[in-house]
């Protein structure tokens, strides 16, 4: 079945080009574009994308809102939120995260690469753009304004599962997780998805925020695993739990 895509974006020029390049793949189909977020909250409840292309600021109500009503308010929905900034350390991505984004990408990635993005965040993983998410969850979690949830978050997390938890803030896959702490491919797996039953996240993004917001990050690790290859990369999208 084709993956459903609304457009959120002021800029008319812009939500024509997504809905181009969108409607371009065979197995992506644009439902609906929206000038704000009140038109993107009303679509999104009318239609249930799969995928919501979000720009933040937006007239009326913001992209941060209209996340955040849409995927927690009175009438959830099972829909998918892939924030797009036009900069890559916008201080509105980490409050986008906050309120039930899967992900994020700045607006000039490459096309290709945001096509398979929507695929990914689709299939119900968290994407999160290598290196610049790192920073900017560890700067913008660091602030005073960022709450902190209570310790009693993490209390059903053992300690294997918390120093995955960690690992899975770093950007780490489950096979780089693995590797690094000494343990079978599927065992990772296992921690992975007991972490987002646990914590009640959507995705892998939802675990990094829950690790950087409960202080899990500023703690000293419980294990010793060793070094991580100098190739591993940072944050990458995931195949997720199941694989």
């Amino acid at each position: 079945m084709s993956i459903r895509v609304v457009v959120a974006d002021d800029q008319a020029l812009v939500r024509a080009g997504f809905r181009v390049l969108v409607d371009s793949d065979p197995g992506l189909t644009v439902v609906g574009e929206a000038a704000n977020g009140a038109q993107a909250l009303e679509l999104i409840r009318r239609e249930r994308p799969d995928v919501v292309l979000m720009d933040i600021q937006m007239p009326e109500v913001d992209g941060i809102e209209a996340t955040r009503l849409a995927l927690s308010g009175p009438e959830p929905v099972d829909t998918r939120v892939l924030v797009l900034t036009t900069f890559d350390l916008d201080e509105y991505v980490f409050a986008a995260l906050r309120a039930g984004a899967s992900g994020f990408l700045v607006k000039d990635t490459p096309p290709a690469d945001l096509l398979a993005a929507i695929r990914v965040v689709a299939a119900g993983e968290g994407l999160l753009s290598p290196g610049v998410t790192r920073r900017l969850i560890e700067e913008f979690a660091q602030r005073p304004m960022a709450a902190v949830l209570a310790p009693t978050r993490l209390a059903a997390v053992t300690d294997r599962e918390r120093e995955v938890l960690r690992q899975v803030a770093r950007g780490l896959s489950n096979a780089e997780i693995a590797a690094y702490l000494h343990l079978s491919l599927s065992t990772a797996k296992t921690h992975v998805s007991r972490l987002l039953t646990k914590l009640d996240a959507r995705d892998r993004a939802q675990l990094v925020i829950a690790a950087y917001e409960s202080g899990l990050m500023n703690q000293k690790p419980t294990a010793r695993p060793r070094p991580v290859p100098a190739h591993c990369p940072g944050p990458t999208p995931d195949a997720g739990p199941g694989r």
